[in-house]
């Protein structure tokens, strides 16, 4: 029987492939799911069986660019004054903390009145939010966290004091969900040895594998097909890019302040495109590049989705080597590692793929069947069947 899933989540939900796989998977299961997100924007439409409302913000405006076209490099873009850059850093994390203060107010209140069976909180952001709304409404909690939330990049002024009551905030109420997933087994051991948390749960941001090519794959275009922000190796990237033997493109979302002062070199600096696009320019483009750095804790145990991406479009990557990121191309044989920070490196690593572009695409299709949706939306669901039923329902401790 199909239970009522109410999903909060602070982003704006059109590009969250995590929120809307889960989700999808959900209702084709025979569940229902509505989802609350952070500034949704207008006219979007959801998967078929999934419905959703917005609190926070009203998402801004896309850029003028169509997607797919070239943005400026940073020489034709005025940079911002050092006073702003300053003012910015030093403002960043109160300003957040409003933001997320007001969607949590909104969120409540949105879903205070619905009637649900399940509260599934994405992200320690909603944390605090899921679990107030499933013990007044007497039902099971998720927590899903998509990282390794006090490992991330400091983006801003740091905030210790106010991570140190983060942290003592996850621990006490992910001590009390009913059932704690997460994204790779790196995170859910560093969650489980921090919290002494028991059996965290393991659904991986795969995607669903594309149907077979009509042609052997060729090696036309190294794709990076991410956030383009700090920490992801971009630099390396760029600095690497003049002496690569095929040409880069550099495509997603991206900060745009960070994006003003960063200068691509050969590279090609593209708009975001959906989710599903992206799976046909990585085959179109033949090597993924699958880049972040090893500065921070949450970088060295995080599992990219645009590594799972690649596989899913069966094509190699070029990976950094660090962490969960790289055990997982080393043990699957998915392509060539490079060390971060080294462009020299990154341009030994692609020739590596090209020298050996036929084996590596070889063993990326036999990967594809453990490390595509169908065996991450099972554990998905097993979840959701181990959850605890009835009325009034308090959680229990997953603290021995």
């Amino acid at each position: 029987m199909g239970v009522r899933v109410l999903m909060l989540v602070a982003t704006a939900v059109a590009n969250d492939t995590r929120v809307l796989r889960e989700a999808t998977a959900l209702v084709r299961a025979g569940h229902a799911v509505h989802v609350v997100g952070f500034g949704v924007p207008p006219g979007f439409a959801p998967p078929d069986g999934v419905t959703v409302s917005s609190a926070g913000r009203r998402a801004r405006a896309s850029r003028p660019e169509t997607p797919g076209a070239v943005v400026p490099t940073s020489a034709a873009r005025r940079a911002r004054p050092l006073w702003w850059r300053g003012a910015r850093w030093l403002l960043l994390p109160e300003h957040r903390a409003r933001a997320f203060g007001r969607w949590a107010r909104e969120a409540y209140a949105d879903a205070t009145d619905r009637r649900f069976d399940v509260v599934h909180a994405h992200d320690f952001n909603t944390l605090e939010l899921g679990d107030r709304l499933a013990r007044e409404h007497g039902v099971p909690l998720v927590y899903d966290s998509h990282e390794l939330w006090f490992g991330r990049p400091v983006v801003g002024r740091p905030t210790p004091l106010r991570d140190a009551r983060g942290r003592r905030t996850e621990a006490r109420l992910g001590s009390r969900a009913d059932a704690v997933v997460t994204v790779g087994e790196g995170v859910a051991e560093a969650l489980e040895d921090a919290y002494g948390w028991r059996d965290v749960r393991v659904v991986r941001n795969t995607f669903a594998v594309l149907p077979p090519p009509t042609a052997p794959l060729v090696p036309a275009r190294l794709l990076y097909a991410g956030r383009l922000a700090p920490y992801r190796e971009l630099e390396v990237v760029a600095a690497a890019s003049r002496d690569l033997p095929l040409p880069v493109d550099i495509l997603g979302p991206a900060d745009e302040t960070w994006l003003r002062d960063f200068d691509p070199g050969a590279a090609r600096v593209l708009d975001a495109v959906p989710a599903d696009e992206v799976s046909w320019l990585l085959r179109g483009a033949g090597v993924a590049l699958v880049t972040h750095s090893d500065r921070w804790p949450n970088h060295r145990l995080a599992m990219p989705n645009k590594l799972f991406q690649a596989v899913a479009a069966g094509v190699p990557v070029v990976a950094t080597d660090v962490g969960e990121l790289a055990t997982l191309v080393r043990g699957y044989r998915l392509g060539a590692l490079y060390r971060p920070g080294d462009p020299a490196s990154l341009v030994a690593a692609v020739a590596d793929v090209l020298a050996g572009y036929d084996r590596y695409a070889a063993a990326v299709r036999v990967a594809a069947a453990s490390l595509t949706w169908p065996a991450d939306e099972r554990m998905l669901l097993d979840v959701y069947a181990g959850l605890p039923t009835g009325p009034n329902h308090l959680t229990r401790s997953r603290v021995p």
